[in-house]
């Protein structure tokens, strides 16, 4: 028989589409009151990958991630999913669509994993409607996609991006 161990803090990550660069900085702000201080901020990226989100947002899309300094349990995925639900809610300020995308995540030596209100063949069911995806997976020293994995995440940009912030949680878990 396995012994239990407590599972160790995870890093979290949030990514951001958007048309407009005043919606991430405005949940961003949000975040930050919840989460505290913003250790890793990434350069907008052109986001081409997909045209899902024209319709709402518009053309010309871009994508950031941000991450925290302070480290959560990774049980806490699926209330931080939620809070970024409510939180595009609140900046589309009663438009029809949204004017955001907001998807948490956290990062851990061995992988990265998404929060998503989708089921799918591949995805966990976590709680209150929320699933987990392992979107990457460490090898070989470097982050790797996974059949399933979303074109964007498993393109040369965000890898580097995540082995990047792998980088900085490495440091703070010594």
């Amino acid at each position: 028989m396995g012994k239990i161990r407590s599972t160790p803090p995870v890093k979290l990550i949030v990514g951001f589409i958007y048309h407009q660069e005043k919606y991430p900085l405005a949940a961003q702000k949000i975040l930050i009151k919840h989460f505290g201080p913003v250790d890793f901020t990434s350069r907008p990226l052109a986001f081409g990958y997909t045209d899902y989100y024209q319709k709402e947002f518009g053309a010309d899309l871009k994508k950031s991630f941000i991450c925290f300094k302070k480290l959560i349990n990774p049980v806490a995925i699926a209330k931080v999913k939620h809070l970024c639900n409510r939180i595009e809610e609140k900046l589309s300020g009663g438009a029809t669509g949204r004017l955001i995308n907001i998807d948490p995540g956290y990062l851990t030596l061995a992988k990265f994993v998404l929060a998503t209100t989708k089921d799918y063949s591949h995805r966990i069911y976590l709680n209150r409607g929320i699933y987990a995806e392992i979107t990457l997976s460490y090898k070989k020293n470097s982050f790797c996609s996974l059949p399933w994995t979303y074109p964007d995440y498993g393109s040369a940009e965000y890898i580097a991006i995540f082995n990047q912030i792998r980088e900085i949680y490495h440091k703070q878990i010594l």
